[in-house]
């Protein structure tokens, strides 16, 4: 079954386009990612799906509900934690909840009993006294993510759920996330993070607002296949004329690196070490990441879109033999 359908989904800020044509299901019961640096889109589509932003162009269906025609009930059946926080500091954690809860008309024994389940499977039975104000971050974000799943949605959003997280509640986090999954809960994130997207059951990738790659991390990584080898050069032009020239294999040239891609990386790499001599200073071999995914379907790396417009700080350019 689906739970999420995005169908040619465009928008726009006046003439920057924020998402390009975005089209992808996300099945009932995963959690998906959606992996892109800062100003790639992420947020938009998140606030698309929240309802929290009117659709401009295309359709959204969130648990057979059309976002645009049924935004009320959508929200009544989604749980949302964006990525700046929403608590109040100087409530006490029992408190926000009880606030809450009050929104979706939850009340008395009902709202007690889910706060009490919540806050045990969070770790925060001991912590609902407490002003939100004085917990780390870490608390702070389990308390979010207890408000969000308070009306017991069968969706969860998570807008960068990670920021501000030290990797022990970083995992506490992803662990609870497996709990809701186990429990039939769909949960989509968005995320900037490597290491937390490949914890994700798919993902989406995105670039400058359009859907680059899709997939599981390990069918993404494959599609790449053999190695990836990265060379820097005082001349990087000069030795990239000579691998192609020699080697006759594409190089990808990203500002004053040399990327190639070949199912046996550590003899190409021994031999064009041994043919170019001084024109390699540092070299790496490595099996590929989601970041060389996404560095194959751009042509760029991941931080070279600027986290304001989009805009990419290098042009880089590829060569192929």
């Amino acid at each position: 079954m689906t739970a999420v359908t995005v169908d040619h989904v465009e928008h726009r800020y006046g003439d920057r386009q924020a998402l390009a044509g975005l089209s992808f299901d996300v099945a009932t019961g995963e959690i998906f990612g959606l992996l892109g640096p800062n100003g790639g889109g992420k947020t938009t589509l998140f606030r698309l799906l929240s309802t929290s932003l009117p659709l401009q162009t295309g359709a959204i269906t969130v648990l057979g509900l059309d976002v645009s025609r049924d935004s009320h009930a959508v929200r009544q059946q989604i749980g949302v934690t964006f990525q700046s926080p929403s608590l109040d500091r100087k409530l006490t954690v029992s408190e926000n909840l009880q606030h809450q809860g009050h929104l979706y008309g939850l009340m008395g024994h009902d709202l007690r009993t889910r706060m009490d389940r919540l806050l045990e499977q969070l770790g925060l039975s001991d912590r609902r006294g407490d002003i939100a104000g004085t917990l780390s971050g870490g608390l702070q974000r389990r308390v979010e993510i207890a408000k969000g799943m308070l009306h017991d949605p069968q969706l969860l959003l998570l807008d960068e759920p990670s920021t501000g997280l030290d990797p022990g509640a970083r995992h506490d986090l992803w662990r609870y996330l497996g709990q809701l999954r186990a429990a039939g809960v769909t949960v989509l994130v968005t995320t900037h993070l490597m290491e937390e997207a490949e914890k994700c059951d798919r993902l989406g990738i995105l670039d400058n607002g359009a859907l680059v790659a899709i997939g599981t991390p390990m069918e993404l990584r494959s599609s790449i296949g053999g190695d990836c080898v990265t060379l820097q050069s005082p001349d990087p032009d000069r030795l990239e004329s000579l691998i192609l020239d020699q080697f006759r294999v594409p190089v990808q040239r990203l500002g004053e690196s040399l990327r190639i891609e070949h199912a046996q990386g550590h003899e190409l790499l021994r031999d064009v070490v041994a043919a170019a001599g001084d024109l390699v200073r540092s070299c790496t071999l490595g099996k590929p990441t989601l970041e060389d995914v996404f560095i194959q379907r751009t042509g760029h790396k991941f931080w070279e879109a600027d986290a304001e417009n989009g805009d990419k700080k290098a042009s880089p350019r590829k060569r192929r033999a």
